[in-house]
């Protein structure tokens, strides 16, 4: 009940911030950035655009509540009912007043949703239902955690829990206990207060993920729409979207002998096909939208920022074309010589963009601030996303007009994403450095090309036949939304770069626009040939994506199965806070992760991949659960602040050190012994020393 309030008032709050940060939002469908009317239905923008503001406002509230109040037994309860009420009472005095203002002021009609809309919103909401209640969902009190999800879960859920059973401020990362939190955490938190408040952990994850995920596809295609003016490149947008391009399948049916029934090898294969470095993990395809929640939720925010300063870019061409037709009208004979050089054009172009008031005034400061806090706000939900809006937005602001509107919500965004990361981190985030090649095999430049070919399919062929056809400003945009793509083949922020794959989804996900645009042109041609081209594109730009999609579906079959009421789980929950370190193996995810419990060292990989100095860990948990003394022990357990140490049959089978179970009995009093289907655990705890 609480947990479901709390949703409605994320709406409610994101409704009364928009109208006053973004009051042009409902007229946003009405046209086309080349001004061609499209009468699209509201609906399809501010809806995304009030869950995604209201969850980010209220969600950033009452944790920053919660850690004012760290030292009280129960943080987010204060937390919450001061924010809740406050915001409630906030929405609803703002929300009458706003409602009165507009009955007297709008008079606007504006596009119904058609029968169409709503076969393709059907369609939408029912592949988001796979994606996210078929990965994880609640049955008979057990929570099944799909197969292709639970390794990547594996931090999350001892996020999650960290906050919904614990006490996790200031904030750890709970495969690394005990020092800062580098990892971006807000919507695993959003995740942990919903279930606080008493919804489902299957239902805290999947609601807000499945909004974040439709509040995506639903502003992507208004983002290529608006850009194309076309409702069925807005549609093909969405489609590339979510079946992605890739030589994949039509590689492997290739491979496949002579004689091979292809259907049935399809249907016999167990994994994702994989021609291209960790393809295999299910890298590329929809499977990211199922172990990365908050990514789609990021990328929503992305496209909703990336829209409303769209229009810059094109003000600047529409501006220089009006001042260029001048110029010919006035002097036509000289204008004409001048401009038949390539040379000559862009000096024109430099002048009139550059050296104008037009190319960097203010006119929105509103829009530039609000901008900037929105995007700013998200750094700790998904970095990524908020660096990818940055290199877009540099890329257009390049050549758009008011440049300064620019700057300004980028050093707003700036300025936010320090000062979060000074409040969570010590030391940088991250470490920038030149780094050719990602993860191609080859890390030449013919090498990273053949990658990509690999990896993309036919798609890099259908940009650059975009490149040639599309004209002007669109030709622009088409450049500037692959920024994300040269950033990952060339950055690398962090010791793993495999994470810099965010920024090419995201550049995919934006450039799909305009392979929609040159399908969508193909079939809009009266010739049988142009459109079985057409029908020919869609297959190979989504095949392979379709597939990926059935094997998602096929792979998540097989769950990792933990109980709601396992008494390892609950016992954690009433004798542990997120202040309590426990050493434990490396656990991926188990009964005591998904307690909440805070590891001194989980598994390697998440933390390492974060930026932690894992190898230090795995020394010091050598030397402690080796230990040969109770003293050393014992001074040991008190430097690394160590509160529990679990014993079991992962500790007693570990091929990384041999534990001397008999030292840690006699030091310290046993807290919980846990005994079921063979599992023998036991939990002592230190500040129950044993004195001879």
């Amino acid at each position: 009940m609480f947990a479901l309030l709390y949703l409605v008032i994320c709406f409610a709050l994101g409704y009364v911030i928009c109208s006053y940060a973004f009051p042009g939002l409902k007229t946003v469908g009405m046209y086309s950035y080349g001004r061609k009317q499209m009468m699209l239905n509201p609906n399809f923008i501010v809806l995304p655009a009030y869950f995604l503001v209201g969850t980010i406002a209220q969600t950033w509230c009452v944790y920053l509540l919660g850690y004012l109040f760290k030292t009280k037994e129960n943080p987010l309860v204060l937390a919450n009912v001061i924010g809740m009420s406050f915001f409630a009472v906030v929405s609803l005095v703002l929300m009458s007043r706003l409602k009165r203002k507009s009955e007297q002021t709008e008079k606007m009609i504006y596009a119904r949703i058609t029968t169409f809309d709503k076969i393709v919103i059907l369609g939408v909401c029912i592949l988001t239902y796979t994606l996210m209640w078929k990965t994880f969902f609640v049955k008979a009190e057990t929570l099944n955690v799909g197969y292709t999800v639970y390794s990547d879960f594996s931090p999350h859920l001892g996020m999650i829990r960290s906050f919904s059973y614990g006490n996790n401020f200031p904030t750890q990362y709970p495969f690394f206990a005990g020092t800062d939190v580098k990892y971006h955490f807000m919507f695993q938190f959003l995740v942990g207060n919903l279930e606080f408040l008493g919804m489902r952990i299957d239902n805290a994850f999947n609601i807000p993920s499945a909004l974040g995920f439709l509040s995506a596809v639903s502003l992507l295609y208004v983002f290529a729409y608006k850009i194309s003016g076309k409702k069925a490149v807005g549609l093909l947008s969405c489609l590339f979207f979510v079946f992605r391009s890739s030589n994949s399948l039509f590689k492997f049916i290739a491979e496949q002998p002579v004689g091979t029934n292809i259907f049935k090898a399809l249907k016999d294969n167990t994994e994702f096909i994989s021609y291209s470095t960790n393809e295999d993990w299910g890298l590329w395809n929809l499977n990211v939208y199922c172990n990365q929640r908050h990514f789609a939720f990021s990328i929503a925010v992305l496209l909703l920022v990336l829209m409303l300063f769209m229009p810059h870019l094109y003000e600047m061409s529409e501006r220089i074309k009006c001042r260029l037709q001048e110029k010919m009208k006035k002097h036509p004979i000289e204008s004409r010589k001048t401009l038949e050089t390539g040379l000559q054009e862009i000096r024109f172009f430099i002048k009139e963009s550059f050296f104008t008031p037009e190319g960097w005034y203010i006119k929105d400061l509103r829009l530039a601030i609000c901008s900037g806090l929105l995007l700013g706000s998200i750094s700790f939900w998904n970095g990524a996303s908020t660096i990818a809006a940055l290199l877009v937005l540099f890329g257009i602001a390049i050549v758009a007009d008011r440049r300064l509107e620019f700057l300004i919500m980028a050093v707003i965004t700036t300025i936010l994403s320090l000062l979060q990361s000074s409040l969570f981190v010590e030391g940088s985030v991250v470490s920038p450095k030149f780094f050719f090649g990602f993860i191609a095999e080859n890390k030449s430049l013919f090498g990273s090309l053949d990658y990509l070919m690999r990896l993309l399919g036919i798609l890099p062929i259908v940009l650059v036949v975009a490149f040639l056809l599309v004209k002007g400003v669109e030709k622009y945009a088409l450049f500037a939304f692959s920024f994300p793509l040269i950033f990952a083949f060339t950055v690398s922020l962090t010791t793993d770069v495999t994470v810099n794959h965010k920024y090419i989804m995201i550049s995919v996900m934006l450039m799909n626009i305009f392979a929609a645009i040159i399908v969508a042109k193909l079939f809009s041609m009266k010739n049988i040939w142009y459109r079985c081209t057409c029908v020919v594109l869609v297959i190979l730009l989504t095949a392979t994506g379709v597939y990926d999609y059935s094997m998602v579906l096929k792979k998540n079959k097989n769950c990792l199965q933990l109980s709601l009421n396992d008494p390892l789980t609950l016992w954690i929950k009433e004798n542990a806070t997120s202040q309590d370190i426990f050493l434990t193996n490396n656990y991926a995810l188990n009964n005591i992760v998904f307690g909440g419990a805070m590891l001194f060292q989980g598994w390697q990989y998440f933390s390492w991949s974060a930026g932690y100095d894992t190898q230090s860990r795995d020394m010091l948990v050598k030397e402690m659960y080796e230990s040969s003394s109770s003293d050393n022990l014992d001074r040991l357990v008190k430097e690394n602040h160590i509160r529990f140490i679990v014993v079991d049959n992962d500790v007693r089978s570990s091929s990384s050190f041999a534990v001397n179970e008999e030292v840690i009995s006699n030091t310290y009093q046993v807290a919980f012994t846990y005994n079921d289907n063979g599992t023998n655990a036991i939990i002592y705890d230190t500040k129950l020393r044993i004195n001879y």
